[in-house]
Protein backbone atom coordinates (compact mmCIF):
# COMPACT_ATOMS: atom_id res chain seq x y z
CA UNK A 1 0.00 0.00 0.00
CA UNK A 2 0.96 3.66 -0.83
CA UNK A 3 1.97 5.45 2.75
CA UNK A 4 1.88 9.12 2.74
CA UNK A 5 2.84 11.42 5.29
CA UNK A 6 0.18 13.75 7.18
CA UNK A 7 0.59 16.39 9.56
CA UNK A 8 -3.04 18.22 10.74
CA UNK A 9 -4.41 19.35 14.39
CA UNK A 10 -6.55 16.86 15.89
CA UNK A 11 -8.52 18.02 19.04
CA UNK A 12 -5.85 21.07 19.72
CA UNK A 13 -2.74 18.59 19.57
CA UNK A 14 -0.05 18.36 16.80
CA UNK A 15 -0.21 14.99 14.60
CA UNK A 16 1.90 13.57 12.61
CA UNK A 17 1.36 10.17 11.17
CA UNK A 18 2.37 7.88 7.82
CA UNK A 19 -0.75 6.78 6.78
CA UNK A 20 -2.10 4.42 3.79
CA UNK A 21 -3.31 6.66 1.27
CA UNK A 22 -6.34 4.83 1.06
CA UNK A 23 -7.55 5.11 4.95
CA UNK A 24 -10.61 6.90 5.38
CA UNK A 25 -10.76 9.02 8.44
CA UNK A 26 -13.22 7.17 10.39
CA UNK A 27 -10.48 4.57 10.19
CA UNK A 28 -7.84 6.77 11.13
CA UNK A 29 -9.70 8.09 14.14
CA UNK A 30 -10.90 4.85 15.22
CA UNK A 31 -8.53 1.96 14.47
CA UNK A 32 -5.14 3.96 14.39
CA UNK A 33 -5.83 6.92 17.35
CA UNK A 34 -8.42 4.95 19.23
CA UNK A 35 -10.84 7.62 19.13
CA UNK A 36 -14.10 5.57 19.34
CA UNK A 37 -16.40 8.49 20.12
CA UNK A 38 -16.72 8.76 16.75
CA UNK A 39 -19.46 6.11 15.62
CA UNK A 40 -19.09 3.58 12.25
CA UNK A 41 -22.84 4.01 11.21
CA UNK A 42 -23.64 3.42 7.15
CA UNK A 43 -20.37 3.79 5.84
CA UNK A 44 -21.87 5.96 2.81
CA UNK A 45 -21.97 9.56 4.48
CA UNK A 46 -26.03 9.08 4.95
CA UNK A 47 -26.35 8.84 8.95
CA UNK A 48 -24.07 11.23 10.39
CA UNK A 49 -22.88 8.97 12.75
CA UNK A 50 -19.08 9.55 11.95
CA UNK A 51 -19.07 13.08 11.52
CA UNK A 52 -16.47 15.40 13.31
CA UNK A 53 -15.58 18.83 12.65
CA UNK A 54 -12.90 19.62 9.94
CA UNK A 55 -11.91 23.34 9.43
CA UNK A 56 -14.82 24.40 11.12
CA UNK A 57 -17.13 22.26 9.10
CA UNK A 58 -19.14 19.36 10.21
CA UNK A 59 -18.03 16.26 7.63
CA UNK A 60 -18.54 12.50 7.02
CA UNK A 61 -15.36 11.22 8.29
CA UNK A 62 -16.76 7.84 6.24
CA UNK A 63 -16.14 10.39 2.99
CA UNK A 64 -12.98 12.05 3.71
CA UNK A 65 -9.60 9.96 3.18
CA UNK A 66 -7.38 10.83 5.49
CA UNK A 67 -4.31 12.22 3.61
CA UNK A 68 -6.98 14.59 2.55
CA UNK A 69 -7.23 16.28 6.32
CA UNK A 70 -2.82 17.05 5.74
CA UNK A 71 -2.62 20.96 7.23
CA UNK A 72 -6.23 20.69 8.34
CA UNK A 73 -7.72 21.17 12.22
CA UNK A 74 -10.15 18.10 13.37
CA UNK A 75 -12.40 18.34 16.59
CA UNK A 76 -13.91 14.97 17.44
CA UNK A 77 -16.20 14.44 20.45
CA UNK A 78 -13.36 13.48 22.53
CA UNK A 79 -11.91 16.94 21.99
CA UNK A 80 -14.92 18.62 23.76
CA UNK A 81 -14.23 17.07 27.34
CA UNK A 82 -11.94 19.12 29.17
CA UNK A 83 -10.48 18.32 32.70
CA UNK A 84 -12.55 16.08 33.84
CA UNK A 85 -15.79 17.85 32.58
CA UNK A 86 -18.50 17.42 29.75
CA UNK A 87 -18.53 20.11 27.26
CA UNK A 88 -22.19 22.33 27.54
CA UNK A 89 -23.74 21.23 24.79
CA UNK A 90 -23.21 17.73 26.31
CA UNK A 91 -24.45 18.86 29.34
CA UNK A 92 -27.34 20.29 27.68
CA UNK A 93 -28.16 16.72 25.67
CA UNK A 94 -28.26 14.90 29.44
CA UNK A 95 -30.52 17.38 30.92
CA UNK A 96 -33.17 17.51 27.87
CA UNK A 97 -33.31 13.91 27.32
CA UNK A 98 -31.36 13.74 24.07
CA UNK A 99 -29.34 10.77 24.79
CA UNK A 100 -31.23 7.65 23.84
CA UNK A 101 -29.56 4.83 22.91
CA UNK A 102 -26.50 6.99 22.80
CA UNK A 103 -25.14 6.06 18.95
CA UNK A 104 -25.59 9.25 16.91
CA UNK A 105 -25.14 11.24 20.11
CA UNK A 106 -21.11 12.12 19.34
CA UNK A 107 -22.67 13.17 15.83
CA UNK A 108 -25.40 14.73 16.86
CA UNK A 109 -23.31 16.90 19.04
CA UNK A 110 -20.53 17.75 16.66
CA UNK A 111 -23.15 18.86 14.36
CA UNK A 112 -24.03 21.45 17.43
CA UNK A 113 -21.14 22.49 17.74
CA UNK A 114 -20.60 23.42 14.22
CA UNK A 115 -23.81 25.42 13.67
CA UNK A 116 -22.93 26.63 17.52
CA UNK A 117 -19.70 27.79 17.00
CA UNK A 118 -20.61 29.79 13.78
CA UNK A 119 -24.54 31.21 14.71
CA UNK A 120 -24.67 30.97 18.60
CA UNK A 121 -28.19 31.71 18.78
CA UNK A 122 -29.90 29.62 16.00
CA UNK A 123 -33.51 29.53 15.21
CA UNK A 124 -35.41 26.11 15.22
CA UNK A 125 -34.98 26.09 11.49
CA UNK A 126 -31.27 26.45 11.43
CA UNK A 127 -31.07 23.87 13.84
CA UNK A 128 -32.96 21.05 11.97
CA UNK A 129 -30.79 22.23 8.98
CA UNK A 130 -27.45 22.03 10.75
CA UNK A 131 -28.96 18.33 11.89
CA UNK A 132 -30.16 17.70 8.95
CA UNK A 133 -27.64 14.96 8.16
CA UNK A 134 -27.84 12.87 11.58
CA UNK A 135 -30.04 10.53 11.99
CA UNK A 136 -31.74 9.27 14.93
CA UNK A 137 -34.05 6.13 15.59
CA UNK A 138 -34.65 6.84 19.05
CA UNK A 139 -35.73 10.25 19.90
CA UNK A 140 -38.09 11.91 16.97
CA UNK A 141 -35.47 15.14 17.23
CA UNK A 142 -37.30 17.15 19.85
CA UNK A 143 -35.49 16.21 22.48
CA UNK A 144 -32.19 17.01 20.26
CA UNK A 145 -33.81 20.10 18.64
CA UNK A 146 -34.39 21.13 22.85
CA UNK A 147 -30.90 19.81 23.59
CA UNK A 148 -29.43 22.86 21.10
CA UNK A 149 -31.65 25.32 22.21
CA UNK A 150 -30.76 24.52 25.79
CA UNK A 151 -26.88 25.18 24.88
CA UNK A 152 -27.09 28.18 23.23
CA UNK A 153 -28.91 29.51 26.12
CA UNK A 154 -26.33 28.67 28.07
CA UNK A 155 -23.24 29.05 26.04
CA UNK A 156 -24.75 32.47 25.44
CA UNK A 157 -24.35 33.32 28.83
CA UNK A 158 -20.66 32.44 29.35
Amino acid sequence: MDKVTIRFTLNGEDQELEVSSRITLLDLLREELNLTGTKRGCEIGECGACTVILNGEPVNSCLVLAPQVDGSEIWTIEGLSRLDEIHPIQKAFVEAGAVHCGFCTPGMVMSAKALLDKNPKPTEQDIKLAISGNLCRCTGYKQIIDAIKLASEWLSKT
